[in-house]
């Protein structure tokens, strides 16, 4: 596969303005098999109820029939199983997209197609759902950029259900830059008109991406790449008057600027610069924050990023350096999931209990 890869990479760093046309002659029956491997197989069942078990059963000519159908246009994507998951604050809940695990496969093999293409063209400022990158990543960029301009003034940006709004049209044009193979394009269509099941009546939205989906990350990437990331660093930098730096993962982002003034036209302008392309910011959740070292009598200004908030403390010398925590509300989560699995399990052996707890103490550290 990684040939195969390293030559679709190639290619594409050699011609960044093409849109390549065949693609999809490197899907064959061993890349589908190494789809299949890549796909996890604990996740919840799709509409058809088929499991991994029971789709492994007979590997080979489940991907023979996936391949031909694939290929010859025969393919249909099944609608996306919706289901809801609390989020931190244990009252909101967030829509999860589970496709069929045939979907899963099929997904993960096209997205191995264009991951090599579009890595040549992605910004550093990004780093959601990317390969060999990771949130720790942007978390420790974060931290040196913010170090390096001894604070400043900072955008916390959040787009309002984003992968909700996504325009169809505008995805396929994006797409359309790059990748004109007709094999790859119209599995893309049927994705995105595939539709949702919830409550057991089936929407096809026209616009969106089911979150949870396998395409959808890269999809995501795909339309904030020139939104936000291109346009950030070839229009908005070279205008600034101070220093100024993206950090982004998936659609969760963190503008940072040297210079009050740059921030606040940033501020002002983000909005409209979304807009146009069918988006729209979260009026309480995108800010401009004031992340400066506390002078005497100041409020201790905090940023939140992936879970973690920021917030400046004092080190063993007493000098004002960026600090970052667990954020309440995912410590609260956290805390909990650990107290309900004491307490559903208080009638194991003492030794199981423990394993089980030094588990998750282990999983939320690594977090």
């Amino acid at each position: 596969m990684s040939t195969k890869q390293q030559r679709i990479a190639k290619l594409a760093g050699e011609h960044p303005d093409r849109a390549f046309t065949s693609l999809a002659h490197h899907i064959d029956l061993d890349w589908l098999r190494e789809a299949y491997r890549r796909t996890r197989k604990e996740g919840a069942v799709g509409v058809d109820g088929q499991t991994a078990e029971a789709y492994g059963a007979d590997l080979t000519a489940n991907l023979q029939g996936l391949l031909e159908r694939a290929k010859s246009g025969l393919y249909q994507a099944l609608p996306v199983r919706r289901v809801h998951i609390p989020k931190g604050d244990g009252r909101r809940t967030r829509p999860i997209g589970i496709p069929t695990f045939e979907d899963k496969v099929l997904q993960r093999a096209v997205a191995m197609v264009l991951e090599p293409l579009y890595e040549q063209d992605f910004l550093e400022c990004s780093y959601g759902y990317r390969p060999n990158r990771s949130a720790h990543q942007a978390l420790a960029t974060l931290h040196r950029q913010l170090s390096a301009m001894d604070g400043g003034w900072v955008i916390e940006l959040d787009i309002q259900a984003f992968f909700d709004t996504l325009d169809h049209a505008l995805l396929r044009e994006m797409l359309r830059q790059r990748v004109n193979d007709g094999v790859v394009t119209r599995l893309m269509g049927k994705w995105l008109k595939a539709g949702v099941l919830e409550e057991g009546q089936i929407n096809r939205p026209k616009a969106g991406t089911p979150q949870g989906g396998v395409i959808s990350p890269l999809l995501a990437n795909l339309d904030l790449h020139p939104v936000l990331d291109q346009w950030f660093e070839q229009e908005v930098k070279p205008r600034l008057t101070g220093r100024g730096f993206l950090v982004r993962f998936a659609d969760d982002a963190v503008l940072g600027f040297s210079d009050e003034r740059d921030a606040r036209r940033m501020f002002t302008v983000l909005p409209k610069r979304f807009a146009r392309f069918g988006l729209a910011l979260h009026p309480t959740k995108t800010q401009l924050v004031r992340f400066q070292a506390p002078c005497d009598g100041d409020a201790k200004a905090t940023l939140d990023f992936l879970g973690f908030t920021h917030y400046w403390g004092q080190s063993r010398r007493g000098c004002w350096v960026i600090q970052r925590k667990t954020a309440k509300d995912r410590l609260r989560r956290a805390l909990k999931h650990v107290a309900d699995g004491c307490r559903h399990h208080r009638h194991r052996r003492i030794t199981e209990q423990y394993q089980a707890l030094s588990r998750k103490l282990q999983g939320h550290y690594a977090y």
